[in-house]
């Protein structure tokens, strides 16, 4: 089964296609000729989700999902949230965004978190919504050098290492995005005959 990938983040295409069964291919925008940014000016991550997919449901026609993620930290009542890959500006620059946010945490010893995922799937005529969250805590300074955007200073619940220095096998079997793609999977299983 073919299926469209609303992003052109290669980090996160890589991440989703290390989930996916053989059973589903995965086609980039790139594949699909869009090259244009897609808007995310929703203010809320199912918002952006479901207005990436139907923008390139709309272009392409074929069945197709799209992520969106936020970074919740308590004690910024929620920042960056939605803004998270913008945080720091519209250059969406990850290293920015990593010391803007280790800035305005300096000095607080409260620093729970979480990675929050929304998938929108847009299939059949129909829009489905999934969600992923994995809770954590944000480190004093960037460790590691895998993943990508907020994961250096990212340390899952139970763990002492961040994202950005576990393998992405360790990675996926417990982050935000893996468990919103799994639903995805078992939702497009009771669709079709993929294994």
């Amino acid at each position: 089964m073919d299926i469209l990938i609303a992003t052109n983040n290669s980090h996160k295409l890589h991440e989703i296609a290390a989930i996916m069964p053989k059973g589903i291919n995965l086609i980039s925008l790139e594949k699909a000729g869009i090259t244009e940014d897609i808007p995310e000016t929703g203010n809320t991550l199912a918002e952006n989700a479901l207005m990436k997919a139907e923008y390139a449901f709309k272009k392409a026609q074929m069945a197709c999902f799209a992520d969106d993620t936020g970074l919740e930290v308590d004690a910024l009542q929620g920042a960056p949230g939605v803004y998270s890959a913008r945080y720091a500006g519209e250059a969406k620059n990850s290293l920015d965004n990593m010391n803007l946010l280790l800035k305005n945490l300096e000095g607080v010893e409260q620093r729970t978190a979480r990675f929050k995922t929304v998938i929108a799937l847009l299939i059949n005529g129909q829009q489905y919504m999934f969600e992923g969250v994995v809770e954590g805590r944000i480190i004093e300074k960037a460790m590691g050098t895998a993943g990508f955007g907020y994961d250096p200073i990212f340390v899952p619940q139970g763990y002492n290492e961040t994202f950005a220095q576990m393998p992405l096998e360790l990675k996926n079997s417990m982050s935000h995005r893996s468990r919103a793609t799994q639903k995805l999977i078992e939702f497009i299983r009771t669709l079709s005959s993929v294994q």
